[in-house]
């Protein structure tokens, strides 16, 4: 009976967005403030209702109803509770369940902080979101239904991948979601710009904490997914440009440059053209990755389905979402103002030209992704572009764009002065050459190793430059502390931000560059008692047993690591077999030290004895996950900032 109100709520949902769309524009062409309501209250219903359905179908999952098809393919009633939950968007149907779920929220969230929004642009931003929900739930309704009944119902399920079996994976797909789907308020918001054919910097001030709120979640669940990989896939590296990685990459890159571009918006009223252009490119290259990941043209771990329809059900999407709006960006385009005129060498100047390399970075990326789709479809035989192919794209890209991040916030709008400010950065790179002079001599001051060390000075000049940046907006090095301190206070929380933020990109060069160069890795077959030798530690394999697990059972290594004959660590990484689905997997074991991380695997035992063991020296690898969750306090942080509080009602001031 649940999971029927569940289905009903989800078919209910379906003529709501309907509801939703056709109210909210119809309202806003016909300035009709009673029907521009209804479509506010159908951006609310339609919230609770896919909230209802989501519930019904995790409840289905909570008690093991083996009567919905979703439910017996992806749970068993051994599974532990987190993973019961997680099951729910474990898969194709329940992914889209709270991806739908998740898009009306971000929906309704519009109506109800929106207040202070004008009433038209309100009523079209709810509008154009009611009809990108209607086009998902068509989809999860007419090819993906989560609430399929089985004519017989097992007694058992078939479980969850063992992989997806995870902590880091139970909360890596909301947080990915809520970026993805974040994005398609700023979508929204340039639509209905585009149909009113105004973009002034107020607009920009209400799309910023939106785009902003899409950032930070999408920065957390790359950071996630990174994690879970470097860990559980036991083969020592966090990214391999995979297409599904690529995915989610792609959006973030072009979702950054929409960040600093809406700033020029609201601060010079100008780029409005680009910025419209970019927010209709970040969220069309979201729905990208749900193709991707959904239409089985890609293998990859992980990939959610392989069903060719629902595949061209999602193209045919993607075409209308993405050739649509670039058809009306097209045509109102031109009729927007340019706004304001600024010198190459500005603050605006710099915010441009981090616009230009991310949005050519995001293009290199989505070249290399579908590059061999395109060749395979034309009949040219499977392709593979890999690491090598982005590395020496991706990485002469970033290395300009991140020595101008230290420079840019520095610029004065309108027109900078360059010599002045790099002049005023000398101690700053006089300190970045010290750093990366230590890094230099502390790891054996390898000739080879000099194009490491300039990314390592790389990383301290952005570092000490955003702190630099920071001090001298409050005149910390040439006011009186007291003036300094309330200089400090007084600095909008969205510059703490963009600081933070900055730092945490300079802590994750550090550990890419570091866990990049100067990786230990070690393979051997080992017998107990043998030991190898690893950095600057003896690594002993003390002994081996099996281990009962919930719903598996385990093969567990136990090492000892020594220094000078004396212990100091031990690890117990598993190879675990799981009883349903029948499959095995690895579970590293891992300590984490300020310099790197000791990186030790099993696997299953060895013709003719012992077992094939890996062993990694992951140096300054904790500093990229650090960088990561720095990255996304900074973004909290500006989020924070009083001037995106649009629709908070003001108290009144007493006469």
């Amino acid at each position: 009976m649940i999971a029927e109100a569940g289905h009903f709520a989800l078919a209910l949902a379906l003529f709501v967005a309907l509801a939703q769309g056709v109210l909210g524009l119809y309202g806003a062409q016909r300035g009709d403030k009673a029907i521009m309501g209804a479509a506010s209250g159908a951006g609310v219903a339609l919230m609770l209702l896919t909230c209802l359905a989501l519930a019904s179908l995790t409840y289905s999952y909570v008690i093991s109803d083996f009567s919905l098809v979703n439910v017996a393919t992806n749970s068993h009633s051994a599974k532990p509770m987190l993973y019961k939950i997680s099951g729910v968007w474990g898969n194709h149907e329940g992914s889209l369940m709270l991806w739908v779920t998740i898009l009306a929220v971000f929906g309704a969230a519009v109506v109800l902080s929106g207040r202070n929004l004008p009433p038209h642009l309100k009523a079209r931003v709810i509008g154009v979101q009611g009809l990108v929900a209607l086009s998902f739930l068509a989809f999860i309704l007419f090819t993906s239904n989560p609430f399929e009944r089985l004519a017989r119902p097992p007694l058992d399920g078939n479980g969850l991948n063992p992989l997806l079996q995870d902590p880091g994976l139970a909360f890596h797909p909301p947080f990915l979601y809520l970026g993805y789907v974040g994005f398609s308020i700023a979508f929204s918001f340039a639509i209905a710009a585009l149909i009113e054919g105004r973009v002034d910097a107020a607009w920009a001030r209400w799309v910023r904490p939106w785009t902003l709120a899409a950032w930070v979640f999408l920065t957390l669940g790359i950071g996630l997914g990174s994690w879970w990989a470097y860990y559980e896939l036991g083969w020592g590296g966090w990214w391999y440009w995979d297409p599904v990685e690529n995915a989610s990459f792609m959006p973030w890159l072009a979702g950054t440059a929409l960040l600093h571009s809406a700033i020029v918006v609201e601060k010079r009223d100008a780029l409005k053209s680009w910025t419209i252009l970019l927010a209709i490119l970040t969220f069309s290259l979201s729905l990208l990755g749900t193709f991707l990941v959904r239409s089985g043209v890609i293998t990859s771990v992980h990939s959610f389905a392989s069903d060719p329809g629902r595949g061209l059900f999602i193209l045919a999407m993607l075409t209308a979402v993405a050739g649509g709006s670039l058809m009306l960006y097209a045509i109102r385009a031109p009729s927007l103002k340019a706004g304001g005129l600024f010198a190459p060498v500005s603050r605006e100047g710099g915010l441009m030209f981090n616009n230009l390399i991310m949005s050519t970075a995001a293009g290199s990326v989505l070249l290399g992704t579908l590059y061999p789709l395109f060749v395979d479809a034309l009949g040219g035989g499977k392709v593979s572009v890999g690491p090598p192919f982005f590395n020496s794209v991706f990485i002469p890209l970033m290395i300009p764009m991140i020595a101008a991040m230290a420079v840019g916030p520095m610029l004065t709008w309108k027109r900078g002065d360059l010599v002045g400010v790099l002049l005023r950065l000398k101690f700053v790179l006089a300190a970045s050459l010290v750093f990366a002079g230590l890094v230099w001599i502390s790891t054996g001051g390898r000739i080879g190793d000099l194009a490491a060390i300039g990314g390592m000075a790389l990383a301290a000049w952005l570092f000490f430059g955003s702190l630099w940046e920071l001090g001298e907006r409050a005149l910390l090095f040439k006011a009186p502390w007291a003036e300094a301190s309330k200089r400090l206070r007084q600095i909008p929380l969205a510059a703490w931000g963009m600081t933070v933020a900055h730092a945490g990109v300079a802590l994750v060069i550090v550990g890419i560059v570091g866990s990049s160069t100067w990786m230990e890795e070690h393979i051997q077959n080992m017998k107990i008692g043998e030991t190898v030798r690893l950095r600057d530690a003896d690594v002993k394999l003390d002994s081996a047993q099996e281990v009962p697990g919930p719903n598996y059972n385990a093969l567990q290594g136990n090492f000892v690591f020594s220094r000078d004959g004396k212990e100091f660590l031990r690890l117990s990484p598993e190879r675990r077999q799981y009883r349903m689905p029948p499959r095995p997997t690895t579970e590293t074991a891992i300590q984490s030290t300020f310099l790197g991380d000791y990186y030790t695997v099993i696997s299953d035992p060895a013709p003719g004895g012992g077992y094939v063991t890996r062993f990694y020296w992951q140096p300054m690898i904790p500093w990229l996950w650090t960088g990561i969750l720095v990255m996304t306090l900074g973004g909290l942080i500006s989020l924070f900032d009083r001037r995106h509080r649009v629709g908070v009602p003001q108290g009144k001031r007493r006469p």
